[in-house]
């Protein structure tokens, strides 16, 4: 994938702005209302206007600060649609008089198939700008430059990095097999990464966002595989005698945990990224899957059923220190632990269907974020910030994203068929 070509470099907050030894603004508004961001028509800065252009822009813009929360987003007033970007080009009077806390400008110009993008941020109480980028890319990467510009408009507001970059690995039918596809976060710009008219099942990015591991049945066993998402280099990580399922990576990059029945009933172990068995980590009678590693790799949560149902439990990473975590509910899976390591994602079979919780890794918050259709395998944005879970809400499975409160559910997938197993790729490297 080509990198984008960052031109302009964030420009400092002025002093005035900043709280504390913070470099960053407060995301905040008086009596806790959402911030008022409103985004300017983007104008052209060079040629004739291209009206596709500049509503891509504005739609790209507008979805990822809706999701981002504490955000109301409006657009621009009739009378700023002409208007220039840089300051002194144009008056902040109207955005003041209509309450805008943050103002986003931006400008495009196109020299052959080369797209440049110019984008700034301003506090229009204080007549200042916040942060600028230039982009520089084709045409086709217009949607992931203006994600990159709503990551910053994140960074500058909350001191951290935005999401919106981010790729999503899916599995969908929408060809009749479970192939394993890449989306833009947002549901756009859609690859196959697999194509082997197999079923292939539950895809995980390494740290690097550079490769993926997944199950796939395509030699008949369901073993795990390891594949170069840019030259398309795959090689059979683990085929052991049974299943090799539920693969997650360790955050260092270079080791797996996955399920593996090799020895008779199924359990967690440990193997390298090139496929050598380092330890098995469970020896319990019970059916053990679905590894998570805690993110400073020093715990792993996965899912027993040694109790009689599945149940989410928490083991050191040299499988010592077993002990459970979910004591509500009577069938617990699909456990993921946060960036940050301080809340852990799962699900919860309710009724005819399961529903997604967040409980903290010492068993205290247990607390239900979904309630509407069958929600499955959340995955949490790098950010921490934000899920991604699949949901059947009607009659096909979709993928959704959502705020990690449960709050801002949008389906993001948009094919044919079922579409599940989503799992939000790291920042890209």
């Amino acid at each position: 994938m080509k990198k984008l070509l960052i031109i302009l470099a964030m420009l400092l907050v002025p002093a005035n702005l900043l709280h504390g030894e913070q470099n960053y603004l407060e995301v905040t508004a008086p009596g806790n209302r959402l911030l008022q961001l409103a985004i300017a028509s983007p104008v052209s800065l060079g040629g004739a206007p291209n009206a596709s252009y500049a509503q891509e822009i504005v739609d790209v813009l507008r979805f990822d600060m809706t999701l981002a929360g504490p955000f109301s987003v409006t657009a621009a007033p009739l009378s700023e649609a002409k208007s220039g970007i840089r300051p002194g080009e144009f008056d902040f009077a109207p955005w003041k008089l209509a309450g805008t806390d943050l103002l986003v400008k931006t400008g495009y110009s196109q020299n052959g198939t080369t797209l440049t993008l110019e984008c700034r941020l301003y506090d229009p109480a204080r007549q200042q700008e916040v942060t600028a980028k230039r982009y520089t890319g084709s045409a086709k990467e217009l949607r992931r430059m203006v994600h990159a510009f709503s990551d910053e408009i994140m960074r500058a507001t909350t001191g951290e990095k935005g999401p919106f970059t981010g790729k999503i690995a899916f599995v969908s039918t929408r060809t009749g097999n479970k192939e394993i596809y890449l989306m833009d976060y947002d549901g756009y710009n859609v690859q196959a990464v697999t194509r082997n008219g197999s079923i292939n099942l539950n895809p995980d990015f390494s740290p690097s966002g550079q490769e993926i591991i997944f199950t796939s049945y395509k030699k008949g066993n369901p073993d795990l595989y390891r594949r170069e998402l840019f030259t398309g280099a795959e090689a059979r990580t683990s085929a052991s005698r049974g299943i090799n399922i539920t693969g997650a990576w360790a955050p260092d990059g270079n080791r797996i945990a996955l399920a593996m029945s090799k020895d008779g009933n199924s359990q967690i172990y440990v193997i390298s990224k090139e496929g050598k068995q380092l330890a098995r980590l469970t020896h319990s009678s019970a059916i053990d899957v679905s590894p998570a590693w805690s993110p400073n790799g020093a715990q792993i949560a996965f899912v027993s059923d040694r109790y009689g149902r599945p149940q989410v439990f928490i083991m050191n990473a040299d499988g010592s220190g077993v002990r459970r975590l979910t004591t509500s509910g009577a069938y617990n899976v699909s456990p993921r632990w946060s960036p940050k390591g301080d809340r852990i994602a799962y699900c919860r079979q309710m009724g005819n269907g399961f529903q997604i919780f967040i409980i903290n890794p010492n068993g205290s918050g247990d607390t239900q974020i979904t309630q509407e259709g069958s929600n499955e395998h959340p995955r949490w944005s790098p950010d921490g910030r934000y899920l991604t879970f699949s949901s059947r809400r009607g009659k096909r499975e979709a993928v959704y994203v959502m705020r990690a409160d449960g709050t801002g559910q949008t389906m993001v997938s948009r094919g044919k068929g079922n579409d599940s197993h989503p799992v939000w790729s790291p920042y890209w490297q």
